[in-house]
């Protein structure tokens, strides 16, 4: 097990802890005291997941080709891709396309500024 995944297995134990059985099987409720519910189930708090990676892609656009044509490929060489110019570019975590937007420079790097977030915020699983 590496250190990332034992990083998170504690948080998933802090999240699910073992005593989470229904109200009914609890000492608590018997007692006539309130439950004791897991974060994951308390009302918007998913602050516990605010540290898991994911990975974000920015699509500049796509081309199919040949492996002959890929292997004459060269220094110099251009390949021209299916999305228009100034037509924005597609962001995407984890395989799922979020948003829009269009590419700046910002200072001596590339960024993304957001025209479009297709996330319905909603719905609980982001939905439109």
């Amino acid at each position: 097990m590496t250190n990332r995944d034992a990083a998170f297995a504690d948080r998933t134990e802090a999240a699910f802890p073992a005593n989470d059985a229904p109200d009914a099987a609890r000492p608590e409720a018997a007692q006539g005291k309130a439950p004791v519910r897991s974060p994951l189930r308390s009302d918007g708090n998913f602050g516990f997941v605010m540290d898991v990676p994911v990975e974000l892609r920015v699509e500049l656009g796509r081309r199919k080709s040949r492996i002959g044509d890929l292997l004459r490929l060269g220094a110099g060489s251009i390949l021209e891709l299916d999305k228009p110019n100034g037509e924005p570019l597609d962001i995407y975590v984890n395989d799922r396309m979020i948003a829009r937007g269009e590419a700046v420079v910002v200072g001596e790097r590339y960024g993304i500024r957001l025209t479009e977030v297709l996330i319905n915020s909603d719905s609980p699983t982001g939905e439109p």
